[in-house]
């Protein structure tokens, strides 16, 4: 359950613009094994120091596993200045939607 559902912009993962700026907030561990193309890859915890190397001048969407770790990162950046969404049910709903995935490794990605 997202308990930040009612309180963060929030969009489908089938609605995501192929060319959006999409924000991928998860672990390592989680991202070698199954991620967006074209996402860029800040862990939530390096967020705060890396700040900067997100747009500010652009639609950000965040995305995580399931939803949560990035409603936290898009009331953050919101409260910031940034126009950020949360792709709501994360990952998993990404995958469930045919949304094409990539893993580091060469091996068929999955949701960690």
């Amino acid at each position: 359950m997202n308990l930040f559902k009612n309180q963060v912009p929030g969009v489908a993962a089938a609605t995501v613009p192929d060319d959006a700026y999409l924000l991928d907030v998860r672990e390592n561990d989680e991202w070698r094994a199954g991620h967006a193309p074209d996402a860029v890859h800040i862990p939530l915890g390096e967020l705060g120091a890396r700040a900067s190397e997100v747009p500010g001048d652009r639609d950000v969407y965040v995305v995580c596993r399931s939803g949560g770790r990035s409603a936290q990162a898009v009331t953050a950046f919101n409260n910031a200045g940034w126009k950020t969404s949360n792709v709501d049910g994360g990952m998993q709903a990404w995958e469930a939607a045919g949304r094409p995935m990539v893993s580091e490794s060469g091996a068929e990605p999955y949701v960690a």
